[in-house]
């Protein structure tokens, strides 16, 4: 297995080739996010009844370019407490593992060009999942060093949040792709999508059954932190998280990676998932409709993200927490259980599954206790403050005569 473009050894011929992939799959990153700002803004201005942007360019589609240039020609700041080194490193780290994951994602075919058979996409790993799990967890560094580096105490609280919530949803969403790894039978991610290849129905969000499918969106949608999952960002209790001290083209790159994240693994959830670039096809362009198909599939996604953002209001950091740690781990362990059983025979599987329902009834119904527990104290030491606060006022009024400058 392999790419095949290096089958015949590396000349200039597929240095030229392998060297315009990079280029090419850069530049459609890039504008993939220029456009995704553009209706992320619209989506969400239509279900507000608004016009959202509609100045710069036909329908305002040149207004994430006009907001770039303003950006690159602000002044840039630098705190007197910062870190140097590592407050301008940070965003180049938050943004790097986007552009590289991108790299191990089949957005096609394989098409002949100059003699030479071509995948449509940067790299073929055999260690591609891997790839993809170690550049998920490198990108934690970027956000924890920005909110270190700052020398302030609200970019620090927001990087901690950040760290805690990305490290603590890795688990689940490592799990979920266990279970696909299970099925396919590899890390490559073009062998993967070839193993879904043949029809809907061998899609692996229905071969694992449906659940590490629901619980990688939720861990990547917490992961990316967007909405109601953006807890770094909180600006209530934030002012604006941990890019709070950074402005100019370094406040920039950090809305580039959260975009450029969203599209990404937008298109790992397709090519884990959802076959990738499969569907049907015609005579005529072959290597056209599998592409048409992956960027349909991917913006399905994109909307969703969208859709969610204008319509969940954002949780509670103890509410996401919990839902992470003693939930999605929980559940995605014991799936993974299940279909590692289901591997050597069906009667393994239904015994597996009779043997994890109760124990994961026991543990939400322990998670269930546990919160009644917790409300009982804090109605208990509310009621404790409201029977001593008459006494507080009572003892305040009484230090208030007899002090030296009460009533004469």
């Amino acid at each position: 297995m392999g790419d095949p473009l290096f089958f015949q050894g590396v000349g200039l011929g597929v240095f030229i080739i392998a060297a315009v992939k990079v280029v090419v799959a850069f530049v459609v990153l890039l504008v993939s996010v220029m456009l995704m700002i553009w209706f992320e803004r619209k989506v969400i201005s239509d279900m507000q009844n608004r016009i959202g942007p509609n100045r710069a360019g036909p329908y305002g589609i040149l207004q994430t370019l006009a907001d770039g240039i303003k950006l690159f020609f602000k002044e840039d700041l630098l705190p007197t407490e910062a870190d140097r080194i590592v407050f301008k490193l940070a965003p180049y780290l938050a943004l790097l593992p986007a552009l590289l994951i991108f790299t191990i994602v089949p957005v096609g075919g394989i098409v002949t060009i100059a003699h030479h058979t071509v995948e449509l996409q940067v790299a073929d790993p055999p260690i591609g999942i891997l790839f993809l799990l170690a550049l998920s967890s490198v990108a934690v560094y970027g956000t924890m060093l920005a909110g270190w580096s700052s020398g302030s105490k609200y970019p620090l609280l927001g990087s901690v949040r950040a760290s805690a919530q990305m490290i603590s949803y890795e688990a689940a969403m490592g799990l979920s792709i266990v279970a696909v790894i299970l099925q396919s039978h590899s890390l490559s991610t073009r062998t993967i999508v070839g193993m879904q290849a043949s029809s809907v129905l061998h899609w692996n969000v229905f071969r694992t059954g449906i659940v590490p499918f629901v619980i990688f969106v939720v861990a990547v949608t917490a992961e990316l932190q967007r909405p109601p999952f953006d807890l770094s960002e909180g600006e209530q209790e934030l002012v604006g998280g941990f890019h709070t001290e950074y402005s100019s083209l370094r406040f920039a790159l950090f809305f580039l990676a959260e975009f450029m994240n969203t599209i990404t693994m937008s298109a790992v959830i397709v090519t884990l998932f959802l076959g990738g670039p499969d569907g049907p096809g015609f005579h005529f362009l072959r290597w056209l409709w599998p592409i048409l198909w992956f960027a349909g599939k991917t913006v399905v996604f994109l909307y969703c993200y969208v859709w969610v953002r204008a319509a969940l209001p954002r949780m509670r950091y103890d509410q996401l927490m919990d839902f992470g740690w003693k939930l999605l781990i929980p559940l995605s362990l014991a799936w993974l259980l299940v279909i590692a059983a289901i591997q050597e025979s069906r009667w393994w599987g239904v015994g597996v599954l009779v043997a994890c329902l109760p124990t994961y009834l026991l543990l939400q119904r322990s998670r269930q206790v546990s919160r009644q527990r917790r409300e009982l104290q804090a109605a208990e030491a509310d009621k404790n403050r409201a029977r001593l606060q008459p006494r507080q006022v009572l003892l305040r009024s009484v230090l208030a005569d007899d002090s030296p400058g009460g009533d004469d």
